[in-house]
């Protein structure tokens, strides 16, 4: 092909101008990354325009403040809530059981998942009652755990526990189940044994999923530690929420959701990075 000086086709002067220059189908791009500055601010506009809309709302008077509290008056009721000195106990309070609950049920559902996905005998004995047990609500448990395990911390975590196990259970079971068949065949082709398969190709294939799944069910466990801490808890911010709530002191209950929400967020950033830094080929 003959070029000229200064001279480019018109097809090679757009694909240049693409690389350099943000156009709105890229905002359409489906399963491909998207220009950094562009993923940032639509994170941002995710979290300024709710904040917008409620600012707006609460400010026009269309909806009483009694119902709907405005953000200064939430950062006040903040502000008291601190200086009343309640509040770091109730946090601490809520992590220790979400984290305890949250950690027994990881601790149980790795293997279970994993013995699940790799033998169909075992899946064929713990599917059927997994896939009942996990349709129970987590709280019509609450009587019995109260029966059994008393009114202390115990019940408060079990609950957790039991909300959480089922579901990560079976979702690392999937995740297991759709190991490339080739990836096992070539294991034991190279002489692998059964555990070497299961400890050195399906266990490290999966961590990406288990942590994706711990990720999608910590929210369960956190919004179990607002029910499990209705059980004759003394603290702990589903507590507080019920004490605002007894009280009709809205501004207090919407300061306890944002502070969960955070705090849930948190882990969730947690747990992102841990997927980073253990699993770097499985991050966009």
């Amino acid at each position: 092909m003959i070029e000229l000086e200064g001279f480019s086709p018109p097809l090679l002067q757009r694909e240049t101008i693409n690389h350099k220059v943000w156009k709105p189908r890229t905002f359409w791009r489906m399963g491909e990354p998207i220009p950094g500055h562009l993923s940032l601010g639509l994170r941002i506009l995710s979290i300024v325009v709710p904040f917008c809309l409620w600012w707006a709302l609460s400010a026009s008077g269309v909806v009483n403040p009694k119902f709907l509290p405005s953000p200064v008056e939430v950062a006040q009721a903040f502000g008291r809530l601190w200086a009343e000195g309640y509040l770091l106990e109730d946090v601490r309070a809520s992590v220790t059981r979400v984290g305890l609950g949250f950690l027994l049920a990881a601790v149980l559902s790795v293997p279970l998942g994993i013995g699940m996905g790799a033998f169909a005998t075992v899946r064929s004995l713990l599917e059927p009652i997994m896939g009942i047990v996990r349709y129970m609500p987590a709280p019509a448990f609450i009587p019995l755990l109260i029966i059994y395990l008393g009114l202390d911390e115990a019940p408060k975590i079990a609950l957790i526990f039991i909300g959480v196990i089922f579901f990560n259970t079976l979702m690392i079971m999937d995740a297991v189940k759709f190991v490339p068949k080739h990836l096992l065949e070539a294991t034991y082709t190279l002489g692998g044994s059964r555990r070497q398969t299961l400890m050195q190709v399906i266990t490290p294939f999966v961590v990406p999923n288990i942590l994706d799944a711990f990720r999608i069910n910590m929210a369960s466990a956190w919004n179990l530690v607002v029910v499990a801490e209705l059980i004759a808890a003394t603290e702990g911010l589903g507590k507080r929420i019920a004490i605002a709530q007894k009280f009709f002191r809205t501004d207090e209950i919407f300061a306890y959701l944002i502070l969960l929400g955070v705090i849930g967020f948190l882990f969730d950033l947690l747990l992102r990075w841990v997927l980073r830094a253990t699993c770097k080929w499985a991050v966009d």
